[in-house]
């Protein structure tokens, strides 16, 4: 969804943000589900269209639209780094991010095309870390999101959006020279594994995106935010933010559980006939 114009009107429309809204834990939909039930209610009949993403008619920003609103909602690594001769400090959200191991703790982020404004310009973000090979994830949380989102602007190469934004540098990290932001709950310090270019299907020649696989070296927590053995973060205080379609975000405030189940400890004998009776019904379709 695009940027609302003029946007303050819109937002001055709204209801005003619910400071009183906890996360909290509810049943799921159906506490009665059994297995092979299917989806709740009734089937959606609106037909499916195949979209190809390389289609000449089809330009790169459909496909950008269409994917950040699909893909949700996105956890933000909002990462910090610094220049190689240390002159310099980034901060930055990104999107595409993720966790992938936990042993050891490895976590990829991709740098999407150039800097907003300077076509040809690599963003500052991917520029240090060709540089140094190291980052501190940040984990945003609610009370520092305008800030976050303020380190998106496009400044010149040397403004530091720790000073954009008002974020703290924590010069305190142990196994890498870049800073972490203090007011995160969580963050990371990371360290360049494999560094993967992609070039764009219309023109080959072009590197439209810069995948990172990084290895967590180090670990800071809040300790108000840690459970008692310090094994977990309380979500009450990590009050995560994640990112949605457009310049949307979603924050975490409905919570439902739903355990794993063993194949051996938990299905009847009945319910493992009824799979296999399925399955046969559906091979002679």
């Amino acid at each position: 969804m695009a940027p609302h114009a003029p946007f303050k009107e819109v937002e001055a429309s709204r209801p005003p943000w619910d400071s009183s809204a906890h996360p909290h834990y509810t049943q799921t939909i159906n506490p009665g589900y059994t297995i092979g039930s299917g989806a709740y209610g009734e089937p959606n009949t609106s037909n499916h269209i195949s979209i190809d993403p390389n289609a000449d008619s089809r330009g790169f920003l459909a496909n950008y639209k269409l994917l950040i609103s699909a893909i949700v909602p996105r956890p933000i690594g909002f990462i910090s780094t610094r220049s190689g001769d240390g002159s310099s400090t980034n901060v930055s959200p990104f999107s595409f991010f993720q966790i992938i191991a936990a042993d050891p703790p490895i976590f990829v982020f991709g740098v999407n095309g150039p800097k907003v404004g300077s076509p040809g310009t690599r963003k500052d973000t991917l520029t240090n870390l060709l540089e140094t090979g190291e980052c501190v994830i940040n984990i945003i949380s609610e009370d520092y999101i305008d800030a976050a989102n303020m380190a998106c602007i496009d400044a010149p190469y040397g403004v530091s959006e720790f000073d954009v934004s008002g974020l703290t540098r924590g010069e305190d990290t142990k196994q890498v020279r870049v800073p972490r932001v203090k007011e995160a709950v969580f963050s990371i310090e990371a360290k360049v594994v494999e560094k993967r270019d992609f070039t764009s299907k219309r023109d080959p020649s072009k590197v439209t995106a810069t995948m990172f696989t990084v290895e967590g070296v180090q670990f800071w927590a809040r300790e108000d935010a840690l459970d008692e053995e310090r094994g977990v973060l309380e979500i009450e205080k990590l009050r995560p933010v994640s990112r949605l379609g457009g310049i949307s975000y979603g924050r975490v405030t409905d919570i439902f559980e739903l355990p794993r189940l063993s194949w051996e400890t938990d299905l009847s004998a009945e319910e493992k006939q009824l799979i296999a009776d399925r399955a046969k019904e559906n091979a002679a379709k």
